[in-house]
């Protein structure tokens, strides 16, 4: 693969990436509230968000196909019900999918674990891989919803693939060592943090359970997003620079702002 492929994520906010892998562009979990607006999380659930997107719908590139790791309203919310393209393929989770066919999304599919789609452009292959997570612990597993990660391979034949994992929101559990096994080394992790507490358990990982899966797994560059956009997010992203730092755990570290990009491909950490 070409050092001049392009490989690099732009950050919208929380979980919302703009990921252009070769010749595909894609969209993760798409949230465009603005600061202070709340977002639904289910059960009567809300959370006040504390930054401002840096798009709008209106302002994303042609997209191929969106990546949903679950329905919470701060990866999905009415924003994006209304605006998005409701024939853009949404790749996501079963249970997503069904509510997103109620709301008119013919292009969503709900993916099973280690179900994979393929992307294809001339000459490219983007393979697509749902990959296990949990969202909370068996206590409160009926009141958030299920999740997927998400393994990303590009290929372009003659080598082996690029490959890029997506967490989604999932607590650290020693049994995601089965995503690099079963799918192979990964290049970039996109590590959902933010230690979120919902009705006091945690949720989501931690900078302690983010440094965890980072030295489970390996990833030879990290990019840590969703940690300081909503109100239920207790650990902010330098509980996880610092326990990585302790740790010396071999990866380079990426830490991206709103609005920016920076490269996925291991090297020199220069923004874009």
């Amino acid at each position: 693969m070409s050092d001049e492929t392009p490989l690099s994520l732009e950050f919208v906010g929380t979980a919302t990436t703009v990921l252009r892998l070769g010749p595909f562009t894609l969209l993760t979990d798409p949230n465009f509230l603005h600061r202070g607006q709340r977002a639904y999380l289910g059960k009567g659930l809300f959370s006040k968000r504390l930054t401002e997107p840096s798009l709008q719908p209106a302002q994303l590139p042609h997209l191929d196909a969106v990546l949903l790791s679950h329905l919470h309203g701060d990866h999905f919310d009415r924003i994006a019900r209304r605006e998005l393209d409701r024939e853009l393929p949404i790749l996501t989770t079963p249970e997503a999918s069904r509510r997103l066919g109620t709301w008119g999304f013919a292009g969503a599919h709900g993916m099973s674990t280690w179900e994979t789609v393929e992307l294809q452009e001339v000459g490219w292959r983007l393979r697509v891989t749902s990959v296990p997570g949990t969202h909370a612990p068996a206590v409160a597993s009926r009141i958030l919803p299920p999740v997927m990660g998400t393994v990303l391979e590009l290929d372009q034949g003659g080598g082996p693939p690029f490959r890029v994992y997506i967490t989604g929101d999932t607590l650290f559990r020693p049994w995601l060592r089965d995503v690099t096994d079963r799918t192979g080394p990964i290049d970039a992790a996109v590590v959902h943090l933010g230690g979120t507490r919902v009705l006091g358990l945690l949720v989501t990982m931690d900078g302690e359970q983010g440094a965890d899966l980072v030295e489970l797994l390996s990833p030879a560059v990290t990019v840590p997003v969703h940690h300081d956009d909503y109100t239920v997010f207790r650990s902010p992203l330098p509980d996880f620079l610092d326990a990585c730092r302790a740790r010396s755990l071999p990866t380079q570290i990426r830490p991206v702002r709103r609005g920016e990009a920076v490269p996925l491909r291991p090297g020199p950490p220069a923004r874009s």
